[in-house]
């Protein structure tokens, strides 16, 4: 046995070598490019501290700011029928779900909770992105009746969150019937006299516009947020015209009566209080009594032994392709 090469050399090599570094440990701010520490830029919620661009946010963490002490319980949402249409376009739909669910660690699109909310009980729903462009298939739409449901049972306000491309494709006419079985559980809540608080954020698009992301009795928006039912480059090409300035964005339909408010992400779950007390007709709430939220949690990064799993193939609705643009 050689000593030197089995015990000296490694011992040396590993005093000297580099130690493998996470590489994620800092994100880039898309809007105006400053680097921002992965535990800063958590604790803010996912805004930027230099520009406040607002970046995706997951439901769960979401929902972990916004209910109190981050403590919420999963409303139970119906399974839909598996691949109803036997679609395969590059990869079969399974597949697409697959590796979604794989990429995201959730079960769909739509995550449906109830809590409290400022002392206030709430049934809460929010979309995630980055499950196959947030599309609109028939687990959404039943993840939709089950929350108005379960908010007419309790007597609660419904608040959603949208986040969404359009319809699902690989659903086809399926995933379209659900803009109408979505828009007939906002009625039901509105004939049980319960509120349904809808936050817009970026990117919500298509047919989410088109049924119950514009039916709310308050309609709130995060910052910048692109809100449209066909994508400016679409129209644009349609019009052969340069559109104004900042079209299809928050500010812009808050401007032209489309909107009630334009909140900052870091604002909203005060906002959210602010409004579920008034309309449930319950006194203001003083800040002192109110129990702060969690804090924000943070995801320790992946070293390179430790690879995070590979971002799914987004093969959602025909319509999402040019709405981020």
């Amino acid at each position: 046995m050689n000593w030197i090469t089995n015990y000296v050399r490694p011992r040396i090599n590993s005093i000297f070598s580099r130690r493998e570094t996470p590489e994620n440990l800092w994100s880039k701010c898309d809007e105006c490019g400053t680097m921002l520490f992965h535990r800063e830029l958590s604790a803010n919620l996912n805004v930027c501290t230099s520009c406040g661009h607002h970046m995706a946010i997951r439901p769960r963490d979401r929902f972990t700011a916004l209910f109190d002490g981050g403590i919420f319980t999963e409303v139970k949402v119906p399974e839909p029928t598996d691949d109803p249409l036997r679609f395969r376009d590059q990869k079969k739909y399974p597949e697409r779900l697959r590796a979604a669910q794989k990429s995201t660690g959730e079960k769909e699109a739509m995550l449906v909770a109830e809590g409290e909310m400022g002392r206030m009980p709430i049934v809460a729903a929010a979309q995630d992105f980055s499950f196959m462009g947030g599309s609109m298939g028939m687990y959404v739409g039943n993840a939709i009746i089950a929350a108005a449901e379960r908010a007419v049972e309790l007597k609660r306000p419904l608040v959603l969150f949208s986040a969404a491309g359009g319809a699902r494709m690989q659903e086809g006419i399926l995933s379209l019937m659900q803009m109408p079985r979505t828009t007939v559980a906002v009625q039901m809540l509105k004939e049980a006299g319960q509120p349904y608080i809808v936050v817009l954020t970026h990117p919500t698009t298509g047919g989410v516009t088109a049924s119950y992301a514009m039916l709310g009795d308050i309609q709130i928006a995060e910052p910048g947020a692109l809100i449209c039912f066909a994508g400016p480059r679409v129209i644009q090409q349609t019009l052969g015209e340069k559109l104004p300035e900042g079209f299809q964005r928050a500010e812009y339909l808050l401007d032209h009566g489309m909107l009630d408010r334009v909140t900052p992400r870091t604002q909203l779950r005060d906002e959210l209080i602010r409004i579920t007390r008034m309309l449930m007709g319950q006194p203001p709430a003083v800040a002192g009594d109110l129990p702060a939220p969690a804090e924000p949690p943070v995801e320790e990064p992946k070293s390179e032994e430790q690879p995070a799993p590979e971002k799914a193939e987004d093969g959602t609705a025909s319509e999402e392709a040019d709405q981020t643009k």
